[in-house]
């Protein structure tokens, strides 16, 4: 199964630890792991279920392309960091 890791950066706001979870796509995976954490969602998927601007989705150190529908491959064996996005200068 996928493992699903958020970093401790997100894990200040709301606990989330590492989780191994069925699925084919990022929904899939992400969907399975709010199931079992449904406070993580709001803070990584915005009301549409799109990944907020201030979050990252990576599998197997590949940010993911699709940030709306999530509809990204994921492997059985893939490794999905979910993480903030820096930004400023």
């Amino acid at each position: 199964m996928p493992r699903v890791t958020f970093t401790t950066t997100i894990q200040r706001h709301v606990t989330c630890p590492p989780a191994d979870v069925p699925g084919r796509t990022v929904r899939e995976v992400l969907d399975a792991v709010f199931a079992a954490n449904p406070a993580a969602r709001s803070y990584v998927l915005d009301d549409q279920g799109a990944v907020r601007r201030h979050m990252v989705v990576f599998v197997n150190g590949r940010q993911i392309a699709d940030r709306v529908t999530l509809t990204d491959a994921v492997a059985p064996d893939a490794k999905v960091y979910v993480l903030q996005a820096l930004s400023g200068g």
